[in-house]
């Protein structure tokens, strides 16, 4: 295997007494490099694996459904040729990653755009790339500052909670995690499946604040989700599952919609405009 890929094969599935063949089941990369801020659910520590990438294998093995193989030198991993070994690629990095251009071209336009092939992008996914309009583009917007730090508790509105990813959720819930506002936002291109909930959040801003989104790329899927920061969300049974699913709708196993719904951002930015005003302090 590649020298800078960490693999771990799927075991067998011990609930269902079935196992899906090595050719069934979908090969993921998991980029963990961070080329900018470094955060702890990615930061290996002197050991093989870092918090999120343990999660993650773990998780193909439980449900029996992808191998992931974890690597933090994208350059040598995120080749032309070693994408010929993978349905889907999963992005947790900060910065302009040192991939080749020709590379990341093909990756964005071609490989990703190819039906079949799909992204999960993990909290700092979209703090990447910032100044590549190709990339942000892609995955719907970037990083632009965290009010909600790591340490406070958000109240999340879930917009479809039917949505194979959204399940888990239920229609609200609240988890303490660091939570992104966004430039290059594009409602448009993007369809939004949960938000902050601004009039239970602290502070509360004028502007929607998106938390999860879905998105078709030309025949290939995308799905980013914000949270993560925290080493605890990497084993809160509610991610964890919302990830599986994310990984069933790139399959085609579950149906998901991800037609834009930009009607619901404005309505948001409204919501989170009336919600900010209200709660200025009275002169």
């Amino acid at each position: 295997m590649f020298k800078n890929v960490l693999t771990v094969l799927s075991l067998a599935c011990l609930v269902c007494g079935t196992s899906l063949s090595a050719a069934e089941k979908t090969r993921i990369l998991m980029v963990t490099q961070s080329a900018g801020f470094k955060h702890g659910s990615v930061n290996r520590k002197e050991k093989d694996l870092a918090v999120a990438e343990v999660a993650m294998i773990q998780l193909g093995q439980k449900t029996d459904l992808f191998t992931v193989d974890c690597t933090q030198d994208c350059a040598a991993d995120l080749s032309r040729d070693n994408l010929q070994n993978y349905d889907a690629v999963m992005f947790y990095t900060t910065g302009k990653l040192p991939v080749a251009e020709p590379d990341l071209k093909y990756f964005l336009n071609e490989w990703l755009q190819q039906k079949g092939h799909g992204f999960i992008g993990f909290h700092s996914a979209t703090d990447t790339y910032k100044d590549y309009q190709p990339y942000w583009d892609m995955i719907g917007g970037s990083f632009n500052g965290h009010p909600w730090g790591s340490g406070n508790t958000v109240t999340i509105n879930v917009h479809e909670p039917g949505h194979p990813t959204m399940k888990p959720f239920g229609k609200e819930f609240q988890i303490k995690d660091e939570i992104y506002r966004y430039k290059n936002w594009q409602p448009e291109k993007v369809r939004v499946l949960m938000s902050l909930d601004m009039s239970r959040c602290k502070p509360s801003e004028p502007y929607h604040v998106p938390v999860a989104w879905v998105k078709s790329y030309g025949h290939g899927k995308v799905y980013v989700n914000n949270l993560g920061h925290n080493e605890s969300t990497w084993a809160d049974k509610r991610f964890l599952q919302s990830v599986t699913a994310g990984v069933k709708w790139i399959r085609g196993d579950v149906k998901g919609e991800s037609a834009p719904n930009p009607k619901l951002s404005a309505a948001q930015e409204s919501a989170a405009k009336a919600v900010a005003e209200t709660s200025k302090p009275k002169e």
